[in-house]
């Protein structure tokens, strides 16, 4: 064994994230330290061990290490260095040995001890002492040593020992929410949060610790965001599965369990490899308050949770949690020699909701009903009431007819054949729309059409008649539904000549003969077909341009359309106009020859769509609203885009269209992202890829994927770079340019994050896609950066090998383009001087940054030079 070989493991180590994959590493390259002999390397190497196990979720085994490494330090403490990191770890090790029932409560308090005594020998503050006392006496109960400990860590001054400056901060929000001082933890953490913090628990933290003060504040916007943000961030990671527990509970008291839900089944196979028993009671106690509020809202039995390869019922899933979160609390209780702990679980999961419903973005809305419109006329006129009813149903104000029937039945109980003939013509109504009962319906309208016969109404009894044959058809009984019709049709053709009623009936054959692909008997129809009543005349009118849409006239459609809406305009408008407007709209746009035509009318179009649409037609005012941000897109606006979005989303799933809201959710990530609201934008595309996943919409559900990605680069995340990766990893078949293009994202995200070896792999992974793709250029760059990612992270012989590739490579760029040649070569010859210049080759790469300074120089690229220049003189001067 080599100590090489041991920093080659450690270096790819330090490019993972926590986690067990870093922690196998670490562990090996122990391994291999102890088997070299050299005990100074094996001391450094179980120090970082120390670290890989409290970051990555096994606070348990950091005890042996953290041990092992005191120990020799005290038996030679010159040989090891400073003693510094190793007080730094006294304060993992305090906090961990609480979250372990078996382990004494007086251990702890030795090890405080121990600690103290060597931060006052070395001359340290005693703030993180202070602190971690107070910690201890908060676990257990304590809470007027844990206000007094708290005044002095919160007096003390701070060190390079004491927490980072978000870590410290967030232990002293957790005590001030828990003595009800919310104001005073929101005030400690305000500067904490418009700092940029690079530890690796915060911001997440500090955010969720303050999620009780906003709540109890009224801050509620602040605690949506604050959950939303701490929550993408933690859920990575296991050593935070108190933290999710947190996020659980803040669900469960806010109204929104179907999160919490998502949350929940996540994470619920993370019990099996808890970080502690501390952190499996509160998960359990969090779970059980979320699945006991399903209970309250009545919905429990209509959940099972996947555990595992099985499912799990809500309430034997609550139970089994409930049960164990209490017995682990007796348990700590039974080490502390107090109840605290018990306390604590059962007023989890005996909290009741702080809010009704927080909603968690803008279109998490919860479904309000629409209020009835008021009646148009008087209350205690019979007559006036079918007439007002018939004329809100023929505008599709269907809130407004219902509510002038049901006065109408009690004004009425016992109506004439003339009156009941008009209340059964809208009960059929009521009953094919509102109920879904078609069958009852078609009873219903030839009920009505006897009733019209005996009141001596022939007219009405056709209508009536017209309407049944029009229900027959979508019951599949389409000869007799079409027979009679066209019976119907005749007689009120003699009847009512141009009469709204005919002009009807004339619509539902039509409408029929075009669902059944006979189309050629409805346009024959249509063009005898003439109407003296504008309401009738506009309705034609619309009828005539979605055939002619269908049989591919655009044109003729469009001024149909334009028709209709100016009838409609001329009623006064209402959901008529709205659905003609919209409709015009969607032909405009899909009958496009260029991105930007006719964009003002069809702005103008869905504007009066939506002024027009009443409230309760949510599916016609998403599809409105959905449209409208697509074209504040096109138009590059899209922060007002975002605006209806939302309301495309919120609409649609208020309606129970989940596949179009799915949809929608696309666009509007889209918009967030192009917005700068990246955290919007990530969110949203991630609701919207389950739904694309089982509507196999394979492509959607990866530009969300994508969209994600770029959110997470923009946010700093380093997880942008795994989602990049995967995307390559489905493009490389199919499209090895697209491939390429993500694995060179990927990198760019590892090399920012210093993860320099990882980087080069994903380069050097990138430049074969490239050159898969036939893309020279491609492979010259990205050649060069894994070049230069191998020479960062400390493997320099490599790193020549990489940039002499990436030079043989120019050899392959195309001859047509001479300035980018020169480009291409002064750019490549300045990185391998720098690649030869960390290889200790300083006179070849003096010689590869003097090309490159030429051939900066020659293309007038002056700030380039002039870098190559400075390089060069600092060569110059080594």
């Amino acid at each position: 064994m080599s100590a090489d070989e041991v920093y080659e493991l450690m270096n790819r180590a330090g490019d993972l994230p926590f986690g067990e994959a870093r922690t196998v590493l670490v562990e090996d390259a122990l391994r291999r330290a102890e088997a070299t002999g050299d005990e100074r390397l094996a001391f450094a190497v179980r120090m970082e061990l120390t670290s890989a196990y409290q970051h990555g979720g096994e606070p348990a085994k950091a005890f042996t290490t953290f041990s092992r490494c005191l120990s020799q330090h005290d038996a030679d403490p010159g040989r090891f260095g400073d003693a510094r990191r190793l007080l730094w770890h006294f304060k993992w090790v305090v906090n961990a040995l609480t979250l372990f029932p078996e382990i004494p409560l007086d251990r702890t308090y030795a090890v405080l001890d121990d600690m103290e005594r060597r931060y006052r020998l070395g001359g340290h503050s005693l703030q993180a002492v202070y602190h971690y006392r107070h910690a201890v006496a908060r676990h257990v109960g304590d809470d007027e040593a844990a206000d007094e400990w708290y005044a002095k860590w919160h007096a003390a001054p701070r060190d390079e020992l004491s927490d980072c400056e978000g870590c410290d901060p967030t232990g002293k929000v957790r005590h001030l929410t828990r003595r009800g001082r919310h104001a005073e933890a929101l005030e400690l953490a305000a500067p904490v949060l418009g700092k940029e913090l690079t530890c690796t628990e915060q911001p997440q933290n500090i955010l969720t610790a303050l999620l009780p003060a906003y709540l109890h504040t009224g801050r509620l916007e602040e605690a949506g965001t604050a959950h939303r943000r701490a929550y993408r961030l933690t859920r990575p990671n296991l050593r935070d599965l108190s933290d999710i527990a947190d996020h659980i509970g803040f669900c469960a008291i806010t109204g929104n369990e179907p999160r919490g839900l998502e949350i929940l089944e996540r994470h619920l196979d993370w019990l099996e490899r808890s970080p502690s028993p501390y952190a499996t009671m509160r998960f359990a106690a969090a779970a059980g308050l979320l699945l006991r509020r399903l209970a309250d809202i009545g919905v429990e039995d209509q959940v099972r949770l996947r555990r595992g390869d099985a499912e799990v019922a809500a309430a034997d899933l609550r139970a089994e949690l409930t049960r164990q979160a209490l017995e682990l609390a007796d348990r700590f209780d039974a080490r502390n020699g107090t109840t605290r702990q018990g306390d604590d679980v059962r007023a989890v999961l005996e909290a009741e909701p702080l809010v009704e419903h927080l909603p968690l973005t803008p279109y998490a809305r919860r479904p309000e009903p629409v209020a009835a419109q008021p009646e148009p006329v008087a209350a205690d006129d019979p007559d006036a009431l079918l007439d007002a009813a018939e004329a809100a149903w023929n505008r599709h104000e269907m809130a407004a007819a219902v509510a002038a029937w049901e006065r109408f039945d009690e004004l009425a109980p016992e109506p004439s054949p003339a009156r009941a003939g008009r209340r059964a013509d809208g009960r059929g109504w009521q009953l094919l729309v509102a109920q879904g009962e078609p069958q009852a319906a078609l009873a219903e309208w030839e009920r009505a059409a006897d009733l019209h016969v005996q009141a001596g109404d022939e007219v009405r009894a056709e209508a009536a008649r017209s309407r049944a044959g029009s229900l027959l058809c979508e019951l599949d009984r389409v000869e007799e539904g079409v027979r009679r019709m066209r019976s119907a049709l005749d007689r009120l053709d003699g009847l009512a000549p141009g009469s709204r009623r005919a002009a009807s009936a004339r619509l539902r054959l039509v409408n029929a003969l075009v669902q059944h692909d006979r189309v050629d008997e409805a346009v024959a129809l249509l063009e005898t077909a003439a109407c003296e009543d504008p309401a009738g005349a506009a309705d034609l009118e619309l009828t005539r341009a979605r055939i002619l849409a269908l049989q591919g006239d655009p044109e003729g459609a469009a001024a149909a359309f334009r028709r209709a809406c100016d009838g409609f305009r001329g009623l006064g408008g209402g959901a008529l106009l709205a659905e003609a407007a919209l409709m015009h709209a969607q032909l405009l746009i899909q009958t496009r020859r260029e991105p930007g035509e006719h964009t003002d009318e069809v702005m103008s179009l869905l504007d009066e769509a939506l002024r027009n649409a009443p409230a309760e037609m949510t599916a016609m005012r998403a599809s409105a609203h959905g449209l409208r941000g697509s074209e504040l897109m096109l138009r590059e606006r899209p922060a007002e885009a975002v605006e209806d979005l939302v309301e495309a989303v919120a609409a649609y799933t208020a309606a129970g269209g989940f596949a179009q809201a799915a949809y929608a959710r696309v666009d509007l990530a889209f918009a967030y992202l192009h917005a700068g609201r990246f955290l919007d934008a990530a969110e949203a595309a991630e609701e919207a890829g389950p739904m694309l996943l089982q509507l196999e919409d394979v492509q959607s559900e990866r530009r969300c994927r994508y969209i994600v990605a770029e959110a997470q680069q923009a946010m700093g995340e380093e997880a942008a770079a795994d989602t990049y990766t995967s995307l390559a990893g489905e493009e490389r078949d199919d499209n090895p340019l697209v491939a390429a293009s993500l694995l060179e994202k990927a990198a760019d995200v590892l090399t920012g994050a210093d993860k320099d070896a990882l980087a080069a792999e994903r380069y050097a992974t990138a430049a074969e896609a490239f050159a898969a793709g036939g893309d020279p250029f491609g492979v010259v760059r990205t050649r060069r950066r894994a070049a230069l990612c191998l020479s960062w992270s400390g493997r320099p012989e490599e790193a020549v090998e990489e940039i002499t590739r990436a030079r043989a490579a120019l050899a392959d760029l195309p001859g047509d383009n001479e300035a980018a040649l020169t480009w291409e070569n002064a750019v490549t010859g300045y990185d391998e001087a720098r690649v030869l210049a960390g290889a200790g080759r300083l006179g070849e790469a003096l010689t590869r940054v003097e090309e490159a300074i030429k051939g900066f120089t020659d293309l007038g690229e002056t700030d380039a030079a002039a870098t190559a220049t400075a390089f060069r003189d600092q060569l110059t001067e080594d």
